[in-house]
């Protein structure tokens, strides 16, 4: 068992956690959550050994295996095969004894360390090897590439399969889906289900996270809470305990406003001193309850874009690639406003690749690439994150893209994406991953696009900023683009699903859920990453089929379902305040009474709009589950 016994962890002058005490048994995979900057990777770094707390005590049990993942790797001339066996520890040790041990002719030894190899299934660790670089995406033959050969986002794939080899009893993940596509993140989900040892794991994929663990660690304000179930468990008892305790600060507050009005009107009366000092004690015995913090400050929109030409931009039988060599062949494809599409397809087949054609950064080897005469893109892709001016501001990266803009203004705007008072001022050299993404997704947004290209635009976003960006994604007039392994994010915002793979690109008729089931399956029956879109299920019937189209053609109808949602969301925070402002007691002191009647016939229409509202929503939406 892991255990926090009243302790303290500092980052410099922060305070991260304080007076912590938990345990954490044997075999849990837990989930660990908060904002970026919470704390949670230096709790995984205090268990790893590499932090001590500042107060308190820590313990782990001695005798356990550790494995996590090392942030860099040096340009090592290691094979990528022999990197990843050198995860396995014990493995490696006895190889090198018997090495000794032949070369001493030693026959007993020899014996004996063939005897510990089968007992570990060292004879098979080869293939477990191999296994782990094709399920992460790597090509056949990479196995056989010297490290140094493979870029930053490969060697740390290199760096989870090492981790993934050690035969572990504690694993410490954090973030490890941010170099995967979807094939791999889906592959690692379904290998960290079945892991026999303890897990921690940071991550802020909801559907990663609600598959693979078992608790939720929730650090926030310092504290740190644990919960029995997944994620969206988790978020749905908070949510039960945030209502309870806003519901009781409230009462609180009235009670305390009416003892204090007590005690302010009569305190001077002799005759009512006696009642007047009774009820200041109560006051002062009253425990202070907190009032609910809000969840998130970021909040932002797209900017509506300047004019929305239909079609924004095509492809007529377009082929792609880099030199003489075609990644993409006889491409047509049409994108018009309104269009949500998302890229599905393993590594390598050409997501990036077509990407790069519609935003114009290559350019076509056959046919065309025919754009509107206003086609706006705003692109997003990691490698931005590498191209922003380590001197320079956010202010200032803003400001180059409109001096006339001013300061000020510009502050306004990057405050939004949770850039607030000197920070937006400050250098971004220093900055985290998670906020030079938000940077680049601010810049993006600033340019009024009429065409989103977005190339994983979560990698290193917390939950907040990326629901931040599903609410604007969901609102945004124009077209989305979008490659992500963050299925939470594509079932919200796409309706068109087109699978890349073979050098073509071809409409994906069934669901996220099908898509994941088709992978894991290829991965476990293919020796070799596939190139072509993954078989569909031999045993699916006729009947799934048909509903699967169907459920293509329901686009029209899943807008409509989403802009009731929203409808409804806006009339019932209309309605709360009108509600509010009706039980204001200042309302009914004074010549207020027409102010009352017309708070009273709104709150009575808005009642009324959204209970009509409720019904449109709800033949809607059964409609829809009837064909999914």
């Amino acid at each position: 068992m892991i255990r926090f016994d009243r302790l303290t962890l500092r980052r410099g002058p922060h305070i991260l956690l304080e007076n912590m005490d938990l345990a954490l048994h044997a075999g849990w995979r837990v989930g660990i959550s908060g904002r970026n900057g919470a704390g949670k990777s230096s709790l995984l770094a205090l268990v790893a050994g590499e932090l001590a707390p500042d107060a308190g005590h820590f313990e782990r049990p001695a005798g356990w295996a550790l494995a996590w993942v090392r942030q860099e790797v040096p340009a090592l001339q290691t094979t990528a095969l022999d990197y990843v066996l050198d995860g396995d520890a014990e493995l490696r040790a006895i190889e090198r004894d018997l090495a000794a041990a032949e070369d001493a002719h030693d026959g007993m030894r020899i014996a004996h360390l063939h005897e510990r190899l089968l007992a570990i299934d060292g004879y098979a660790a080869p293939a477990r090897a191999g296994a782990l670089l094709h399920g992460l995406g790597f090509a056949p033959g990479d196995e056989a590439r010297p490290v140094a050969e493979f870029s930053g986002g490969w060697r740390m794939r290199l760096n989870l399969a090492q981790a993934l080899m050690c035969r572990s009893d504690l694993l410490l993940l954090d973030e490890p889906t941010n170099h995967l596509d979807l094939d791999a993140v889906l592959w690692l989900q379904d290998w960290l289900a079945h892991y026999p040892g303890t897990l921690l794991l940071i991550s802020h994929d909801r559907e990663f996270l609600d598959a693979v663990v078992t608790h939720v660690l929730a650090i926030a304000e310092r504290q740190a809470d644990l919960f029995a179930g997944d994620l969206t468990g988790f978020e749905r008892k908070r949510a039960e305990q945030l209502a309870q305790q806003s519901a009781a600060f409230e009462k609180q507050q009235r009670e305390r406003a009416h003892l204090q009005h007590f005690v302010d009107r009569f305190r001077a009366k002799a005759t009512k001193a006696r009642q007047a000092q009774s009820r200041i004690k109560a006051l002062e015995r009253m425990v202070e309850i907190a009032p609910v913090r809000a969840a998130s400050t970021i909040r932002f929109e797209f900017r509506e874009p300047s004019r929305l030409p239909a079609p924004l931009l095509k492809l007529d039988g377009a082929a792609a690639g880099y030199g003489a060599r075609h990644v993409l062949d006889n491409v047509t494809l049409g994108i018009a406003p309104g269009d949500r599409i998302a890229l599905l397809g393993a590594n390598g087949a050409g997501k990036s690749t077509l990407v790069k054609l519609l935003a114009g950064e290559i350019q076509p080897l056959a046919g065309e690439r025919i754009a509107a005469k206003d086609l706006a893109i705003g692109y997003f892709a990691q490698h931005q994150l590498e191209q922003l001016d380590a001197g320079a501001s956010a202010v200032e990266h803003l400001l180059r893209l409109n001096p006339a803009l001013g300061e000020k203004a510009a502050r306004d705007f990057l405050g939004g994406f949770g850039f607030a008072g000197e920070r937006a001022l400050e250098a971004v050299e220093p900055f985290s991953g998670g906020e030079k993404a938000r940077l680049c997704l601010a810049l993006t947004v600033f340019q009024r696009p009429n065409l989103l290209l977005l190339d994983e635009p979560t990698n290193h976003l917390d939950l907040d900023m990326r629901e931040a960006l599903t609410e604007a994604l969901n609102d945004f007039a124009g077209a989305v683009v979008l490659v992500s392994h963050d299925r939470a994010l594509i079932r919200t915002c796409c309706d068109t699903l087109l699978h890349v793979g073979g050098g073509r690109i071809l409409p994906y008729s069934g669901d996220l859920d099908d898509y994941a089931r088709q992978v894991l399956r290829a991965a476990k029956s293919d020796p070799a990453p596939a190139s072509k879109p993954p078989k569909a299920d031999n045993m699916r019937s006729n009947d799934r089929r048909d509903r699967a189209d169907d459920r293509a053609k329901l686009a029209p109808l899943r807008k409509q379902v989403q802009a009731l949602e929203k409808r409804m969301a806006k009339t019932e925070d209309a309605k709360r305040a009108a509600d509010a402002a009706l039980a204001d007691p200042a309302l009914y002191s004074g010549n207020h009474s027409a102010r009352a009647q017309e708070l009273t016939e709104q709150a009575h229409a808005l009642a009324k709009e959204l209970a009509e509202l409720e019904t449109q929503w709800l033949v809607a939406n059964e409609a829809l589950e009837r064909t999914t």
